[in-house]
């Protein structure tokens, strides 16, 4: 993360108080793409301040983040919604409040949060579409086995598609992190937690076919398992991306992304009978609230197949 480009242009106080924010970060283990999206609100916020300017009031803040008031971050938060998302806003929220939690309470520049009483953006409700295996296929499909690219693709999707694990779990992989011997993987998840799962026979063809490429592979010498098809340099989280979707649509699917896997990871598992508690082990999490978000779209699929199966209506 280049953090003197990110906070570029920044006013002096808004840049140092990043810049040890992101220290701080550091120091307690929060991973990158973490870390990044953190900084990249708080980024956000103080550009915002100051292209609204001393007309609005908001000098002295758009200079100074102690100077922030509540009155401007629901401003930015209403930005927010009506040129992003609410979805957006909620994240830049959920950000915010930690920026300046640091503030108040490890920094002590602020009495207290202006956070504080700012309701959170009410984020709507939308299905996550599931990808069946018949898609899986289909994107599987256009990977050529005789190719890098294509070898380490595959080995990719598999892994997503067998284990429900998130785009940055996989992304981080080290070549430590894999064994051969029991087909499993070491996944480190949000919050350092650390997890190992297993992977079915294809995909352990599919990996073990990709690090026999990769051996040979410009590179071969890092500790990144995922390697860039060229220049020596690994793969990362928004080269995954870009990815999924550049072989979604030689498939002809719109919309492939690494959680649409993990969506239908939880459904397959539910609709085979698994336990929930389970389900939350294998995919990191610690609150069943994700587990009911993640099955949300699953649920209205099993039970869309239970209505055809009962046929209420067609004996009529």
């Amino acid at each position: 993360m280049d953090l003197d480009r990110l906070t570029s242009g920044l006013p002096l106080a808004w840049h140092h108080l990043i810049i040890d924010w992101d220290r701080s970060l550091r120091s307690s283990g929060r991973p990158e793409t973490t870390r990044y999206n953190y900084l990249l609100a708080a980024v956000q916020l103080a550009k915002f301040l100051d292209d609204r300017g001393s007309d609005y009031g908001f000098a002295a803040a758009s200079q100074d983040p102690v100077e922030t008031r509540r009155a401007h971050i629901e401003e930015f938060q209403a930005w927010m919604i009506e040129t992003r998302s609410a979805s957006t806003a909620l994240n830049k929220h959920k950000a915010l409040q930690q920026f300046f939690k640091w503030l108040s309470e490890d920094e002590e520049e602020l009495d207290s949060s202006p956070m504080q009483h700012i309701r959170q953006p009410t984020k709507p409700t939308k299905l996550i579409p599931l990808i069946d295996s018949q898609e899986t296929k289909m994107v599987l499909e256009t990977c050529n086995r005789k190719t890098f690219s294509g070898v380490r693709d595959e080995a990719i999707i598999r892994i997503y598609c067998g284990t429900g694990a998130r785009l940055a779990e996989v992304a981080n992989l080290a070549t430590d992190d894999i064994d051969m011997t029991t087909d499993s993987v070491v996944l480190h998840g949000k919050g350092g937690k650390i997890r190992r799962v297993r992977f079915g026979p294809k995909t352990a063809r599919a990996v073990s076919r990709y690090l026999r490429f990769r051996s040979k592979h410009r590179g071969a010498d890092l500790p990144n398992l995922w390697l860039a098809e060229r220049g020596g340099a690994p793969l990362l989280a928004n080269g995954i991306k870009i990815m999924l979707r550049r072989r979604g649509k030689r498939a002809g699917i719109a919309g492939v992304h690494a959680h649409r896997w993990r969506h239908n990871y939880a459904h397959e598992w539910k609709r085979a009978g698994g336990d929930t508690g389970d389900l939350m082990l294998l995919l990191g999490w610690s609150s069943d609230a994700m587990a009911r978000h993640y099955g949300a779209s699953a649920a209205a699929e099993r039970a869309q197949e239970t209505q055809l199966r009962m046929g209420i209506g067609e004996d009529v």
